[in-house]
């Protein structure tokens, strides 16, 4: 298997594209012949979520042995790593609709499902490619890549990582997650700004040729954890081929039978992984893009334009809080069949305008597999309140953005009648102030205190971290302007040759 940039004829092997993040010409990796319809229920059923990750990712990752990604699978999806023995679990709002919960990780986040095996991915591709030089890998985050990627990069030899947040746009229990991040080989900045421009930094640095140069004088290379990455997109599918394996397997669906998902999407690389899925041969429906406030995809669905131009709004489902969105462009390489061409007209008209406008044939293609639609933060804290005390069940507010865009568009006749997956993101306890507004609880500013209320309400269990979390000591308390993103980096390169300057000296 080899891979492309998505603006050229640029074509490397899987273990470049897996350390180098971003192509050269500042385009997204994708594999140059797709693997589609090589998936059956008889290829998954009665298998494991460990064997249908080494099924899935040895169809991208042929480089690798099978015996390879048994051992990176059995390192990543395990008990240490993840609380519920399926690992994505299961659970029924009613007979039409069930819930897929990706957050039993080490950071109660989706994004763990991808970053527990993406290091050891990294690792192998650094051993194949012979590069000794060490790993910088830059992260932006909306609220849960960095922990999640920290977490899993925490102390792995000859890679270092750097994340940037927001400061004033991710949860109370998100910022302390990061803010008292173990690991020798960590360091997280917040900004002054949003993702978009943390975003859209890391991206310039990724090509920026002065830069690079003086990294890779320093023996210093970088990498991307954020979904920018393939080696964290292609892990995702595994949990929409691992799902349908168990919609088959408890009876909501029979097998080939299409089931429609709903995606709560900021940088869209959730919602891709799903239509990834989807031509690889799982049967899905309909996938519906669910927004908030910010809801510039919501609005692309409906008219075919890709406008940032707008105001940008900070929510109370803020790991969705983006306008740039960053695997958008994997999207448009496949909606134009892979015309290399006009994505990168389309990237560089909306790098100028802020603007681009799909013609009449993607535009039927878009309306083929996907919808999009939105609720604000009013009707988030009531789908929370709602589904609480009608089923028992507790959302966090970005998987309530899910399920409200879901009842909006029953309610309006736009449902397909199919059953219908929720994708939830993450756990509730990590939004504990929003979860205690949405159910009439005081909002306590101490997170540990929330939580602790939430538990006496819902007789949920606080998973073992977040309550781990409250003894650290805070360690990241920088926030930083996000012009000073790029001497905060050389800083860090210069920190990273030193140190390896000092081992040399040592060895």
């Amino acid at each position: 298997m080899k891979y492309k940039s998505t603006r050229s004829d640029e074509t490397v092997s899987p273990s470049y594209a897996l350390l180098h993040g971003l192509a050269g010409d500042g385009g997204l990796y994708v594999p140059v012949r797709f693997p589609e319809n090589v998936l059956t229920y008889d290829d998954i059923k009665e298998k494991t979520y460990k064997q249908i990750a080494c099924l899935v990712l040895s169809y991208f990752f042929t480089n690798f042995s099978a015996a390879d990604l048994e051992a990176m699978a059995d390192r990543a999806y395990n008990r240490e790593t993840f609380r519920a023995e399926t690992v994505v679990p299961l659970r029924s709002l009613d007979t039409d609709v069930s819930i897929a919960e990706l957050f039993h990780g080490r950071t109660s986040a989706f994004k763990d499902l991808a970053l527990s095996i993406f290091p050891h991915l990294l690792t192998a591709a650094k051993k194949e490619e012979t590069e000794c030089g060490e790993i910088l890998i830059l992260t932006a985050t909306s609220g849960d890549t960095g922990k999640a990627a920290m977490e899993g990069f925490k102390d792995v030899a000859g890679t270092h990582i750097t994340v940037f947040y927001p400061s004033d746009g991710v949860s109370s229990m998100q910022k302390m997650q990061m803010q008292k991040q173990e690991g020798g080989n960590v360091d997280v900045k917040a900004i002054y700004g949003n993702f978009d421009d943390a975003q859209s930094f890391l991206k310039r640095v990724f090509t920026d040729k002065e830069v690079n140069a003086y990294a890779q004088k320093k023996g210093v290379m970088f990498s991307s954890a954020n979904s920018i990455n393939i080696g964290r997109l292609l892990p995702q599918i595994v949990y929409y081929v691992s799902t349908y394996a168990a919609l088959v397997e408890n009876g909501s669906i029979g097998v080939g039978e299409p089931f429609d998902i709903v995606v709560p999407t900021g940088n869209f690389g959730n919602i891709l992984a799903a239509y990834l899925a989807g031509k690889m041969g799982i049967p899905l429906g309909q996938l519906i893009c669910a927004s908030n406030k910010n809801k510039v995809l919501a609005d692309f669905f409906a008219s075919g334009t890709y406008d940032m131009n707008r105001p940008f709004y900070t929510t109370n489902s803020p790991s969705m809080d983006i306008l740039l969105s960053s695997n958008f462009e994997r999207f448009l390489y496949y909606l134009t069949g892979g015309d290399t061409d006009k994505v990168a007209a389309w990237e560089k008209e909306l790098a100028e305008t802020g603007r681009l406008t799909a013609g009449e044939a993607e535009r039927a293609a878009l309306t083929e597999h996907f919808a999009g639609d939105w609720i604000d933060d009013e009707e988030t804290k009531f789908v929370i309140n709602h589904t609480f005390n009608d089923n028992m069940y507790l959302f966090d507010p970005h998987s309530a953005v899910a399920y409200g865009v879901y009842l909006k568009r029953k309610r309006a006749g736009l449902m397909s009648g199919r059953h219908t997956v929720i994708m939830a993101t993450a756990h509730p306890y990590k939004f504990p102030s929003v979860i205690c507004e949405a159910l009439g609880l005081p909002a306590d500013e101490d997170p540990f205190d929330a939580l602790e209320r939430l538990y006496a309400v819902s007789a949920m269990n606080i998973p073992k971290p977040l309550k781990r979390l409250q003894k650290l000591p805070l360690r990241f308390t920088e926030t930083i302007n996000k012009d000073a993103m790029k001497t905060a980096v050389m800083e860090t390169i210069d920190r990273i040759g030193a140190h390896t300057e000092r081992r040399r000296g040592l060895e």
